[in-house]
């Protein structure tokens, strides 16, 4: 399977993000992916309010994007916000549209920490889902949920053999060298490929960040089920693009046979 990473850097123009999507889209496609996956916060960046332009999965952001998965017959994953249930809050959101349909996922763990509180704004999800490609299925993670095994190994056991991570991963002193580690993690715990999509680095993207916000700081990767880095950006916007074989993932189930092997649930 081809897959590609659109690692952008939005802002809090919904309609300039749409635009950023859809020439990646087309890009991702022209280069023979079926699956393109981008960012958390990929409809609005963090640091702006969230709630007047929150919709849901039926709206028309939603809509565009599967329109565009369906014209360029791509599968695309990105980051989006609903309302809540009871509106005084969104949902972090994960969308998979295009060829096969419309899918979403809620953000379960919330960024409640680094003096960032997400949950004030965010209400949580409380249901892991898998998402459908073809006869394969993606577990949906977003950013702070990727430092959670047990959603991985959950996931795996529900039958994923790739794990999706957007994120928009907040900077700091060892923030990057912590998303390796855990996106390398996770791809061993669950015995998967990791794909980790990460907001661009706003400086690197010439675009001002919100002081305080998580607004990405790049280095989206492609990882093996035995934690080997495949592929992997740099800080700026860029599409990557990388080949999986997905056959591995048993192999490697059966030399590594973690899920089997484990005692406790």
């Amino acid at each position: 399977m081809k897959v590609a990473l659109a690692q952008i850097c939005t802002t809090d123009d919904v309609a300039a993000n749409l635009e950023q999507v859809a020439a990646r889209v087309a890009e991702a496609a022209a280069r023979g992916a079926e699956l393109v996956v981008f960012p958390e916060a990929t409809m609005c960046a963090f640091g702006h309010p969230l709630g007047g332009i929150a919709e849901p999965l039926d709206g028309g952001f939603a809509r565009r994007v599967e329109q565009l998965g369906r014209e360029h017959d791509i599968h695309v994953v990105l980051g989006m916000f609903t309302p809540s249930q009871d509106g005084s809050r969104v949902r972090n959101t994960l969308l998979m549209a295009g060829p096969s349909g419309r899918f979403g996922y809620d953000k379960i763990h919330l960024y409640d920490a680094f003096g960032f509180q997400e949950s004030r704004t965010v209400e949580p999800g409380s249901e892991p889902v898998c998402f459908p490609l073809g006869s394969t299925r993606l577990g949906a993670a977003i950013c702070y949920d990727v430092r959670f095994s047990q959603l991985f190994v959950h996931n795996a056991r529900a039958g994923a053999t790739v794990q999706l991570v957007c994120a928009s991963w907040g900077a700091g002193p060892g923030k990057v060298e912590q998303w390796q580690l855990v996106c390398r993690a996770r791809a061993v715990d669950s015995t998967c490929f990791v794909l980790a999509c990460g907001q661009a680095e706003p400086a690197a993207s010439g675009v001002d960040a919100v002081e305080g916000a998580p607004t990405g700081v790049g280095h989206s990767m492609v990882v093996s089920p035995l934690g080997e880095v495949l592929a992997e950006a740099g800080e700026a916007p860029e599409l990557l693009v990388a080949e999986i074989d997905l056959g591995e993932v048993e192999q490697v189930r059966q030399t590594l046979p973690v899920l089997a092997n484990a005692r406790l649930s």
